[in-house]
């Protein structure tokens, strides 16, 4: 069966009424207009610039770290917390252009909206920047198609030519892509599914995982025999890594693994933006329960064997110590991440990086903290309160108690989250704290195993430890880091990929190269280590992975990644 003849639910979205209003008073020569400001970079990502401003900032507060946006109607530049008070102000002002980005924004709906005059627009453009001239203007060109944006829905049998498109967009950018390793392509976003596309870039790039795939160790064919169930997670994880790894550059629209996600999170399923760690675990718990149906594994994830525990899975150990006899009960339970709260008793000398979050206009923006800090806390000792007294085996009644978590057994891949999204039940509401956490590359968890806390609660006596972890190193290397920039209700996800040691930005369907100050600098959420002799190897291992020959299961959209 030809994909063309393949029926999907995905379709282009109409505006927001915002925009349609827009529309309706200005017409189309607001992006007439605009292609007067519009550059196209040596790379063919199209982008804002004001031939009078040098170094655009927020016409309110100078602010130029943050993303800037162009209000359509009257050009008033600013930064997303004064585009949404310029548009709550000014009746009709609800339309801005990313200035990174070149993409619409309405201020009111708070999310990227799309419109396919506006992309004719900036193609038109990109046209006549890009494309070499012959005597009758410009060659091979005989159509404008749509180009990437965070509303499309792109789906296979669509009735456009993008051929001439692809190669036009690829050309511009050959030469900036030629050095950057097999696997880095970008995602393109499908409607706030940036949280999807930057835990999709850590899955894609952890070095166990992709070795599990890569070697065919879940067979498409053999799988589909097997289980009448059309939508299969893995299935469509296999998809994406032979896309990935297929040598096309261009960027991918992970459809059918978004609608198979949806299928096994129903709750979920919508086109509004998710928690990106949500996300995480609801994948892993998907991935999870389909090699357990077909293996017949516990459903508790204890000795499981599925791909997602054998690279994921850690245990942790709680102990629980009457404060009247001393008397300790331990428990265990397995663990796919951790969480962590921030600690800003290890705060950061003034010069910090922590500066660039100053303008985001969050009066939280000057704190800090430390991930050792941060673990540091997690294995602190902990004084349960009164209304947390627990029964104690040895005195027969409920007394005080201190409880003390550590790390029983490592992971291959260490995930660690960072708790920046609290709710206050006193105030009933939600917040994001926005400090800035310091984060080493290489990271020592032996001082956080559970030989080594309760040696250093007895001492630091030296005594044979019941099932040391000795097995499994505790030294990890960084590979992969999550960020979430802007607000609690209107932020975006990011991811930040370590690939023979050089960064590169993953923005949906952007990928850009990047220094470690600008990693370092960003409001990380998810940080994702690896073992290091795993990190190493791999390494030395990317540039020998071949290139797939299965064919993408999506037309690429038009785009640079």
């Amino acid at each position: 069966m030809s994909m063309s003849s393949v029926k999907s639910p995905y379709t282009v979205p109409p505006p927001c009424n915002h925009l349609a209003s827009y529309k309706l008073k200005n017409g189309l020569a607001g992006y007439t207009s605009l292609q007067e400001y519009l550059r196209i970079a040596p790379n063919g990502k199209p982008a804002i610039s004001k031939p009078d401003s040098k170094a655009p900032g927020c016409s309110s507060c100078n602010g130029s770290h943050q993303r800037l946006y162009l209000c359509l109607s009257c050009n008033w530049i600013s930064c997303i917390d004064h585009t949404l008070s310029h548009t709550r102000s000014s009746l009709g002002h609800e339309i801005a252009v990313d200035i990174e980005r070149a993409e619409l924004y309405c201020g009111t709906c708070r999310d990227q909206v799309y419109d396919p005059d506006f992309d004719r627009a900036v193609m038109c453009k990109y046209i006549r920047e890009m494309m070499p001239r012959g005597r009758n203007g410009f060659e091979g060109i005989s159509i404008i198609s749509e180009r990437s944006s965070k509303r499309r829905r792109l789906v296979p049998g669509l009735d456009s030519d993008f051929s001439v498109s692809k190669q036009l967009i690829c050309s511009g950018d050959q030469r900036a892509k030629s050095c950057y390793p097999l696997g880095l392509r970008g995602l393109n976003n499908l409607g706030n599914t940036c949280f999807m596309n930057s835990v999709l870039q850590v899955l894609l790039n952890a070095p166990p995982l992709r070795n599990y795939f890569l070697n065919n160790k879940h067979n498409q064919d053999a799988c589909r025999k097997a289980s009448a169930d059309r939508f299969c997670l893995l299935c469509d994880i296999d998809v994406i890594f032979s896309a990935v790894f297929s040598g096309d550059r261009s960027p991918f629209s992970p459809a059918q693994f978004l609608y198979s996600w949806w299928q096994h999170a129903a709750n979920l399923a919508s086109y509004e933006q998710q928690d990106a760690h949500e996300f995480f675990i609801s994948l892993l718990d998907g991935i999870h329960e389909k090699e357990g149906k077909a293996k017949d594994l516990n459903k508790d994830g204890r000795d499981c064997q599925c791909i997602a525990h054998r690279v994921f899975s850690g245990l942790l150990r709680s102990d629980v110590t009457c404060m009247a006899c001393g008397f300790t009960s331990t428990t265990y339970d397995p663990c796919m991440d951790i969480s962590l709260h921030m600690d800003t008793n290890s705060s950061l000398s003034a010069d910090s990086p922590n500066k660039a979050n100053k303008s985001s206009g969050n009066n939280m923006g000057s704190s800090s903290s430390t991930l050792i800090g941060c673990l540091d806390l997690f294995t602190r000792p902990e004084k349960l309160g009164s209304d947390q007294k627990l029964h104690c085996q040895n005195c027969q009644e409920k007394q005080h108690s201190l409880k003390q978590l550590s790390i029983r057994r490592l992971p291959l891949v260490l995930c660690l989250h960072i708790k920046r999204f609290e709710h206050s039940l006193v105030r009933k509401a939600s917040r994001k704290i926005d400090w800035y956490l310091q984060f080493p590359f290489s990271l020592d968890m032996g001082p956080y195993l559970s030989s080594s806390i309760v040696r250093k609660r007895f001492g630091n006596r030296i005594f044979p430890f019941e099932g040391d972890e000795s097995e499994i190193s505790s030294e990890f290397e960084i590979f992969a880091v999550v960020t979430h920039s802007g607000m609690l209700e209107s932020g975006h996800y990011i991811t930040f990929v370590r690939l023979r040691n050089m960064w590169y930005k993953c923005d949906d369907s952007w990928v850009t190269e990047v220094d470690e100050k600008t990693v370092r600098a960003s409001q990380c959420y998810m940080v994702f280590y690896v073992q290091k002799m795993l990190y190493y190897k791999a390494n030395e291992e990317l540039s020998c992975i071949p290139i797939s020959s299965q064919r993408d299961a999506f037309l690429p959209v038009v785009g640079c990644c």
